[in-house]
């Protein structure tokens, strides 16, 4: 019988709570101690990674005005058993600026009367150092930055330590970004911009020893380049292996959690499965060059065992569509007017070789984001590209797992249909990809693209060369819910182009899975049938090599495996065949 067990705290970023409820919590403490090296900071993460949780810890380990709660909230972790001096010494002044709509009409104002709520409750709870007289003062003044001054001045005074914490600090720029365009961003940002103004005063008192700590997080560096022309009285822990692992689970986290839960008999599966499932769908961020290892996003695990826990099945969706990037922050970038850009040529390219040496830049602004290093370095920073490995000192970077392989060939979906380049049905497309799943009637699959393709002549322009003509095959082939896709596969001492491998997680009783190769013959050279002939006979011999690696038998024991071999002149499907079938080993 199943005792009680830890609540799994998904979407709950109040760290109070969390602890004063049981609910689960991996320590992540220590970093407290490393974190007080550094007086002004900035972290920079992907959505959904923890981001707000760690500034709820960082609210009640500091202020002061939290002192009474620290046994109760601290009990049992690192920093609870040996705490710092710097525990509870600050006036914390908390700001989330995720909760901002789009009316940019409205935005300068909802923000004034936010930081000047924000100050007044910050106020409000140290009594002991804010007369009612001190505090009309500091609030008398109209706008935020001379509010924000007047503290700064008070607290230099009065020998007040002051620790600043900005929350999803690009949230709201982004949309006007994404909603408004640039120059509505620049507005605001640049110049005498009023969100500009705001960081110009938090620099000024800092400078002047007024406020002694800030730390600050995001999505992206963009727009903390835009205010602060560089923020150069900040450090950038974002690529600092030293913080790597301060958000996001590692590897034996992760085990240890599912452990935990299926030891209080509240997991009815088995580890090592569910572990495999969620390493590939969830670990793969490496944030900085010499981390030792990947994380897994926070919300991915916290997903999984929520849906899990008490003793049901893995999710029927293994994807979390709040860690989605929303791809209207993205379109900006892609489209120009009804033209798909520089950006999305890269964007493609990416997808189909699916890696990329690239060093990743710390910062940059908006207008410089026309370079392929600023706008790579942006993926990373979104979740959508991660470090893979370091290959004679530099970075490369890749598609870290299954869900930000989906939500990628999502992006392209959305970028070919933005401009009226391509577009299908997808309803109709996924009922083929079922009976391929299902029933082996793979062919109407691709007969089905081929139509489209056909068809929607503005897609041709986009298909040209074997990587980018397997990115865009990717961007449809991944729509299915029954496989898992990979691109590159090694398999029999070569690469499989495409890989469909079935989801057993959600739909054991599939039995095929598909081995695919592609072969590109350029639009311009001409189509004879010896050429024809030998691009079909070098597929079915690649598969042939393929299809015998035990390593398939082994994962899928039973699962039959299909190659199919295409064969393309420029963006015309010309050949297709299953070369060979082969039956897994029972």
């Amino acid at each position: 019988m199943a005792v009680g067990y830890p609540p799994i705290p998904y979407g709950d970023a109040d760290f109070k709570r969390i602890r004063l409820t049981g609910s689960l919590y991996v320590d992540k403490t220590r970093f407290l101690r490393r974190l007080e090296r550094v007086r002004f900071a900035v972290l920079i993460r992907p959505r959904r990674f923890g981001k707000s949780c760690w500034i709820s810890l960082l609210e009640h380990y500091y202020d002061r005005a939290r002192a009474d709660a620290f046994e109760r909230v601290f009990r049992g972790t690192d920093v609870g058993r040996q705490p710092t001096d710097e525990r509870h010494r600050y006036v914390v002044l908390r700001f989330d600026f995720s909760a901002f709509n789009d009316a940019l009409e409205k935005l300068e104002r909802n923000f004034e009367d936010y930081c000047a709520d924000t100050i007044e409750h910050t106020l409000g709870r140290h009594p002991d150092l804010f007369s009612a007289e001190a505090v009309r003062r500091i609030l008398a003044p109209p706008s935020v930055n001379r509010k924000l001054n007047r503290l700064f001045a008070y607290a230099g005074d009065h020998g007040i330590a002051l620790y600043g914490l900005i929350d999803e600090y690009d949230h709201f720029a982004n949309t006007i970004l994404a909603h408004h365009g640039e120059a509505a961003y620049r507005g605001v940002t640049h110049g005498g911009g009023f969100y500009r103004n705001f960081f110009a005063t938090l620099k000024a008192g800092a400078g002047r020893n007024e406020l002694q700590r800030l730390f600050i997080t995001g999505v992206s560096p963009i727009t903390l380049d835009d205010v602060t022309s560089g923020f150069n009285i900040g450090e950038n822990l974002s690529l600092d292996a030293d913080f790597n692992e301060l958000l996001g689970f590692t590897e034996p986290e992760v085990r240890r959690l599912l452990q935990t839960y299926r030891d209080l008999g509240v997991l009815d599966q088995e580890v090592d499965e569910a572990l495999d499932t969620m390493r590939d769908w969830y670990d793969g961020y490496r944030f900085a060059v010499h981390a030792e290892r990947s994380v897994y996003n926070t919300d991915m695990v916290l997903y999984y065992l929520n849906k899990s826990v008490p003793n049901r099945p893995p999710p029927d969706h293994l994807i979390d569509m709040n860690v989605r990037v929303d791809y209207g922050k993205l379109r900006h970038l892609l489209v120009v007017g009804r033209q798909l850009n520089g950006n999305f040529d890269l964007l493609r390219h990416v997808a189909g070789e699916e890696r990329v040496a690239c060093d990743v830049q710390p910062g940059f602004p908006l207008e410089r984001l026309t370079r392929r290093e600023h706008f790579l370095s942006l993926l990373h920073f979104f979740g959508l590209l991660s470090i893979r490995e370091v290959v004679d000192g530099r970075p490369v970077l890749a598609i870290p797992n299954q869900t930000v392989r989906r939500l990628l060939y999502g992006f392209l979906r959305d970028a070919y249909d933005d401009v009226g380049a391509f577009a299908v049905d997808l309803f109709a497309f996924d009922r083929l990809m079922s009976a391929m799943a299902n029933a082996g009637a793979w062919r109407p699959v691709f007969e089905f693209l081929r139509d489209a393709v056909a068809a929607q002549t503005g897609i041709r322009d986009y298909i040209a060369g074997e990587k980018v003509l397997q990115g865009f095959l990717a961007a449809y082939l991944s729509v299915s819910p029954y496989f898992v896709f990979r691109s590159e596969a090694e398999l029999g001492k070569g690469y499989a182009d495409i890989v469909l491998e079935p989801l057993l997680a959600r739909y054991p009783h599939l039995r095929r899975g598909y081995l695919i190769e592609l072969k590109y013959i350029k639009r311009s050279d001409p189509l004879d049938a010896d050429r024809l002939d030998a691009a079909a006979q070098t597929a079915a011999r690649q598969l042939r090599g393929y299809l015998a690696d035990g390593r398939l038998a082994r994962q899928y024991p039973a699962v039959r495996f299909i190659g199919l071999g295409l064969v393309f002149h420029g963006w015309e499907l010309v050949h297709s065949d299953a070369v060979e079938t082969v039956s897994a080993e029972s």
